[in-house]
């Protein structure tokens, strides 16, 4: 076994990995849990601004 054969051998191992991680993520068991995630950032809770004042940074 050369170089060779062990470049080949990751590159299969490797295509292998990506086509298990597309289907993963594609997956219909997956997708409300991603869709869950995907809308995290939009149900966070309106956070009221706090004015800071301007005598105390000076």
């Amino acid at each position: 076994m050369d170089i060779h054969d062990i470049r080949a051998l990751f590159t299969v191992i490797m295509f292998v990995m990506f086509i298990g991680i597309v289907f993963w993520a594609w997956s219909n068991k997956r997708s409300r849990a991603f869709d869950e995630a995907a809308n995290l950032p939009l149900n966070e809770p309106e956070q009221p601004r706090v004015e800071k004042n301007k005598e105390a940074l000076q």
